[in-house]
């Protein structure tokens, strides 16, 4: 009964109140905006205990839902708005503690027998979540989630209360950390990650992640605290991978980076930046300590987060040079988005964060990257492989026309040779999923 209530509301939602708040103009996607047509396969029954048992009934929805205003999008039992393309997905939230909120129970749906989360993360600041983003990979896939000073958002609040961290990973059985300005609930056990600066709080996650994971890291990533926009994409591999984030400044290496890189001595070293975000002077005092550091990375934000998605270096990298992959998009005005963002690579399509810097369309090299990764097939598209971007904002950070572009980038398309023949496609498969962080070490 309660399964049939909940698709019997959503159904008199779209076919009552969505005609209403989009009206005549939202309903044909004016003005030339995108428009989403919604088809909803309902199926209600037979349900055990309903007066019809064993009778099934059907109800086919269509609805055209405009996606000028993501967050008049329906809003179903997850709690969050979404406004999907055939190969997009918008969190599209009022502002990021939402965002966060909406991506923590998407990744982590409160199905009756889905893996309990043992703990999540709370952060305050764009740094605190790059480095705490390694919490979410596995094998603790802790969900993140934004706080505030001396409160916790009521979106933070809900998400926490839908998905009922059990504790029992880490000291005293903590069910929730904080990194930077953040609170927890009152009611739930909680561990504040100390630190006057981004590199100490980085530093105290490494040795959370240590304590956690009962493993030393396959790699470690060293970032920059001052430029979020060339940070940004180390929060997706850490997930991903469980590689620990570092930070470095524009003055050199912290102490507390210097003590981090010294108590995992021979841990391969990646540097992630361009000489404009950390100096070839700090890449020198990087490899006084690790001496086989390497740098990865490219001139401009754009550029940078390609270049890292594309990189691969024995068991370290991303290697996204074929298609049959998710990805991840967030705009660099929002460099908290890259914490929130960092379940969505760990989980799902595994992809890596990709970074826009503008918000109205996609700029030139990241468009030539989606392309260059379209997927193709030559005879049966349901054997082709697909890719999948997820898209971290509202349309101030993500547009319309952005959303619709990456969308035709992803579209699977047939191959043919110049006389309309097919031809093979020069395509590889996709990369296996990892169960556990660095499992290839």
């Amino acid at each position: 009964m309660r399964l049939r209530g909940y698709i019997t509301d959503a159904f008199d939602w779209l076919r009552h109140t969505l005609p209403a708040k989009l009206g005549r103009r939202g309903m044909i996607g004016a003005g030339g905006g995108l428009a989403a047509l919604v088809i909803l396969l309902l199926v209600l029954g037979p349900l055990s205990g309903d007066e019809n048992e064993g009778e099934a009934e059907t109800r086919v929805v269509t609805v055209a839902v405009t996606s000028d205003e993501p967050t008049e999008a329906p809003v179903g039992t997850l709690g969050f708005p979404l406004v999907a393309t055939r190969n997009t997905t918008r969190v599209g939230g009022p502002d990021p503690v939402a965002d966060a909120a909406a991506v923590a129970l998407a990744t982590h749906p409160p199905a009756p027998d889905a893996e309990p989360v043992e703990a999540a993360v709370v952060v305050g600041d764009w740094q605190s979540g790059v480095a705490a983003s390694v919490l979410a990979g596995p094998p603790l896939r802790a969900p993140i989630l934004v706080g505030t000073e001396g409160e916790v958002p009521q979106p933070t609040a809900d998400a926490i209360a839908k998905l009922k961290p059990r504790g029992g990973s880490g000291p005293d059985d903590v069910a929730v950390y904080t990194v930077g300005d953040a609170e927890a609930p009152s009611d739930l056990q909680s561990e504040a990650v100390k630190g006057d600066s981004p590199a100490e709080r980085a530093a105290a996650i490494d040795l959370i992640r240590a304590e956690l994971f009962k493993s030393e890291p396959g790699h470690i990533l060293v970032a920059s605290s001052d430029d979020p926009e060339y940070a940004m994409p180390a929060a997706g591999w850490a997930a991903r991978s469980g590689d620990p984030v570092l930070f470095v400044g524009e003055d050199g290496i912290p102490e507390a980076t210097v003590d981090a890189l010294r108590r995992n001595d021979g841990t391969p070293v990646y540097v992630l930046g361009p000489e404009s975000a950390i100096s070839k002077q700090t890449m020198k005092e990087i490899e006084r300590i690790a001496p086989s550091a390497q740098r990865v990375g490219d001139e401009g934000p754009v550029e940078n987060a390609i270049a890292f998605a594309r990189f691969v270096d024995g068991s370290f990298g991303w290697n996204i040079n074929d298609p049959g992959h998710g990805f991840v998009i967030a705009n660099t005005d929002r460099s908290l988005d890259a914490a929130i963002a960092a379940p969505l690579s760990a989980s799902g399509t595994w992809g890596p964060l990709l970074v826009t810097d503008d918000a109205g369309r996609l700029p030139a090299p990241l468009a030539e990257y989606l392309l260059d990764l379209k997927p193709g097939y030559e005879d049966d598209p349901t054997r082709a492989l697909y890719n999948h971007v997820w898209l971290i904002g509202d349309t101030s950070a993500v547009s319309v026309d952005l959303q619709a572009e990456a969308d035709e980038l992803a579209e699977v398309t047939r191959i043919t040779s110049g006389s309309g023949e097919s031809v093979d496609p020069a395509q590889g498969a996709p990369e296996s999923q990892p169960d556990e962080p660095n499992d290839d070490r």
